[in-house]
């Protein structure tokens, strides 16, 4: 692939785990393309094992995500936040700007904007506003502006489903196994911590997306509703 036209795929999630079981096919689908592949985790979801200390299972949960990072091909990026505990604020934008900056994406995946969960209410506030922050000149970080970022993309979480209308619809029929080996890293994956089916509704999910796309597995995506437009000369 021409370095012109390769993408660089930035993907931000609050815990370890939560854009690779969303999204894990989609990204690996862009390795495969040739594209450039970045995960940044804003905590390590330390909090989620109530059978371990966070600092254990944060430590585990750190090796996971490297584990799951190779198989996807994948660069994994660690903030130093705490599960439970990200905060909403002008600090963590600028370190998010930064890594926005550093990574230079053409695209952006994230959390939707509604959520059962405050981590990724506020994980999508912060990347919004980060994407801005790291365009601007006057935004002083570690490296210079970024202003490529082509789009921001919302991936289908089943802690945020108030408000998410499928809109991009990503055939990932041949990296569903691909996306199996990349999550079964994670323990919480495989069982034995939660009692929600994660690998069975994501796979379930996937194949309904599919449906309605008319491909064997799907992965769906939503965007702000100020780009949904198209403007056109005639009816297409």
């Amino acid at each position: 692939m021409a370095q012109e036209s390769q993408r660089t795929i930035l993907a931000i999630g609050a815990h370890c785990g939560d854009v690779e079981v969303t999204c894990g096919a989609v990204l690996a689908k862009h390795h495969k393309l040739a594209d450039r592949i970045a995960i940044l985790h804003l905590t390590l979801g330390e909090g989620g094992n109530p059978n371990m200390t966070p600092q254990a299972y944060g430590e585990q949960k750190r090796r996971e995500a490297e584990a799951a990072a190779e198989v996807i091909g994948a660069q994994p990026i660690f903030a130093p936040y705490r599960d439970g505990e990200l905060p909403d604020t002008e600090a963590v934008r600028r370190y998010v700007a930064d890594v926005i900056r550093q990574v230079k994406p053409t695209h952006i995946i994230t959390h939707w904007r509604h959520s059962i969960h405050k981590d990724h209410a506020a994980t999508h506030a912060i990347v919004n506003d980060a994407v801005l922050l790291a365009s601007l000149e006057g935004v002083v970080t570690s490296h210079p502006r970024h202003r490529g970022v082509r789009g921001i993309y919302y991936a289908e979480n089943w802690e945020d489903p108030e408000n998410f209308k499928p809109y991009l619809y990503v055939d990932v029929s041949e990296e569903l196994e691909t996306w199996k080996e990349t999550v079964t890293q994670y323990q919480f994956i495989k069982g034995g911590i939660s009692s929600f089916p994660y690998l069975e509704y994501y796979e379930a999910l996937a194949r309904v997306r599919g449906a309605e796309a008319g491909k064997r597995y799907a992965v769906a995506f939503d965007i702000d509703p100020f780009e949904k437009k198209r403007t056109v000369d005639s009816l297409p």
